[in-house]
């Protein structure tokens, strides 16, 4: 059996919480300035160059992307066969968000308690989901999310007679109604099946497949595209002042579901698409 400790832990997530506040992944990077030689409005290519330059800005001099550093999204894969020592995992978790914001002066953005809404002062607590794995391996990914996009968020329980058709309404119909507001172009997460609180975050994993990484079975291939090119149809553009790229992707995940039931979940992310994993 392998060991880990939970000092190592902590330090790896305190660097890769500067890390996506300072470096959009290259995906992202190159997804941005292909848009930037697709979008006809004027004012959309300014937009988005004045996008890129901002990220190699953020890169350069080791400052967030965004004044919005997110609430930190952990997604952890353990092996079965791995022990964690010195201290419980979610503890090196929340100490090394704690650390990353703090050193890396990251907005704190998290508050205590949703109604009384007392700052954390650290950011934390993450917001954590646990995979055990065969093997005695680690990984983990960390995703600070903006409330922007992240208000955006739709779920949908549709019945099993909406089909295709009533999946493809609902997307377009969330994306519609989030406008401007989750700061375009954005990215696009659909999860579909499971149960409520499955499809949700099967939508969330969606974002952090490659942006051109299509899914790999071709009909939900042939449905994100379908998706993103009825998306950009809508004419939002970059930042809402019109043009053709509204969304730079959309990625769906599907899961089995009941007989019953048909439930759908939107998560849309900001243009900066922030998250980076470590590997142990």
């Amino acid at each position: 059996m392998r060991e880990l400790s939970a000092d190592l832990i902590a330090a790896r997530v305190a660097a890769l919480c500067q890390e996506a506040n300072f470096d959009l992944p290259p995906d992202v990077l190159s997804a941005l300035d292909k848009a930037g030689q697709q979008e006809d409005s004027p004012t959309g290519r300014r937009i988005l160059n004045e996008l890129c330059a901002n990220a190699g800005v953020a890169a350069s001099e080791r400052i967030p992307l965004c004044q919005d550093t997110g609430m930190v999204l952990a997604f952890v894969e353990v092996g079965q066969d791995l022990h964690v020592t010195g201290g419980s995992l979610a503890e090196a978790i929340n100490r090394g968000v704690a650390r990353g914001y703090r050193d890396g002066y990251l907005r704190a953005s998290v508050v205590v308690d949703p109604l009384r809404r007392v700052n954390t002062g650290d950011n934390t607590p993450a917001v954590v989901y646990y995979d055990i794995v065969p093997g005695d391996g680690f990984r983990i990914t960390i995703m600070p999310k903006g409330f922007g996009s992240e208000n955006c968020t739709a779920l949908g329980m549709l019945k099993p007679a909406d089909g295709l058709a009533g999946v493809r309404q609902f997307v377009l119909a969330a994306v519609d109604r989030a406008g401007a507001n989750p700061c375009p172009p954005i990215s696009v997460g659909v999860g579909l099946g499971g149960t409520a609180d499955k499809a949700l975050l099967l939508a969330k994993r969606a974002l952090l497949r490659p942006l051109d990484e299509p899914n790999q079975d071709p009909d939900l291939a042939a449905l994100e595209n379908d998706l993103k090119v009825a998306i950009n149809g809508l004419g939002y553009g970059p930042e809402g002042f019109g043009g053709r790229v509204t969304a730079l992707a959309v990625h769906v995940e599907t899961y089995p579901t009941h007989i019953a039931g048909l439930p759908v979940a939107v998560n849309i992310s900001c243009h900066a698409l922030r998250h980076k994993t470590w590997t142990w």
